[in-house]
């Protein structure tokens, strides 16, 4: 892992530099870009005023062979204790949480279109509609509880929703400085899908696969599922209903390849967008509905990441 960590240094270094960069030309107008590529530990910004910049491409990732503490996208071996859940299996198994269909969409109110949705993804849904806290730009909802993902046009029109792999721990919260350790040195009960608002850009990973970038910083992104590793059964754990099977990687979300071409990156192509992953030990007005939330961003930051 840390001869494949090596390849980040070096660019994160220039990344760096070009956040600065790119924070300096958000205050000139409101065509520059806001966020990079962030991941987990969250580099904490000037709060939800920044959202009302508009976005322009970001830079892909380069990564640079001689740089140190770098993983390829993709998980480890899942830890022999997470097995399938009992619907992988052959029998049923109850749903994490409740969810109802759609509601007729009224205004300032987002349209799930009929798809099935927890309260708490409705809720916030349309609040960001309500207020326009996406700054009009595309936007997330990840529900970890359901192990759901619903994208969002601008003015909070359903593109399309799937089913998700998440972190195999639960958590709302990243371990400080995960983004430069080792997968192999990530602890089960750390590996967590963190909850808030996070600025998302498309990038490249090491293999040059496109992906979604959410939390550089701590190694999380938004991509296609990894299939690298039979034992994980990813893809059958995608077809499963239950969310329980969805507990998997080390924080990332794996969405179908279909899904995430069809849908998640024409969404997120020539700009950048909101990504609001929903707590699951906070509640949901903790996270995002007080004053001044933390706006974390999705592109570059000052240390060596991986994604997972």
């Amino acid at each position: 892992m840390s001869d494949r960590r090596a390849k980040f240094s070096r660019a994160r270094g220039h990344r760096a530099i070009t956040l600065r960069g790119v924070m300096f030309l958000g205050r000139l107008g409101p065509m520059a870009t806001i966020g990079a590529k962030g991941l987990c530990t969250g580099l904490i910004a000037a709060g939800l005023a920044l959202s009302q910049a508009a976005a322009a491409q970001p830079p892909s990732p380069a990564p640079n062979a001689d740089s140190p503490h770098t993983n390829s996208i993709g998980c480890p071996p899942a830890p022999k204790a997470d097995s399938l859940s009992s619907s992988y299996q052959g029998s049923s198994a109850e749903p994490a949480s409740k969810t109802q269909t759609s509601k007729t969409a009224g205004p300032n109110r987002a349209n799930f279109s009929g798809e099935p949705a927890s309260d708490d993804a409705r809720q916030v849904a349309d609040w960001v509609v309500e207020t326009a806290d996406n700054g009009g730009l595309p936007f997330v909802i990840i529900d970890k509880v359901d192990a759901k993902v619903f994208v969002f046009d601008a003015h909070g029109q359903l593109v399309g929703a799937s089913r998700a792999l998440v972190g195999l721990a639960k958590g709302d919260d990243t371990l400080a400085g995960v983004g430069n350790l080792a997968l192999s040195a990530i602890r089960p009960d750390q590996r967590t899908t963190p909850a808030g608002r996070f600025v998302a850009s498309l990038g490249a990973d090491l293999q040059d696969k496109n992906v979604l970038w959410v939390d550089y910083a701590a190694g999380i992104a938004l991509h296609r599922v990894v299939t690298t590793n039979p034992k994980e059964h990813r893809l059958e754990r995608l077809a499963t209903p239950s969310p329980l099977d969805k507990r998997i990687s080390y924080g990332c979300i794996n969405v179908p390849a279909k899904f995430y071409d069809n849908v998640v990156s024409p969404a997120f192509t020539g700009t950048n967008g909101i990504v609001y992953i929903l707590p699951e030990i906070k509640s949901i007005q903790q996270v995002f509905f007080t004053p001044k939330a933390p706006q974390i961003t999705g592109g570059g930051g000052p240390t060596s990441a991986h994604a997972q």
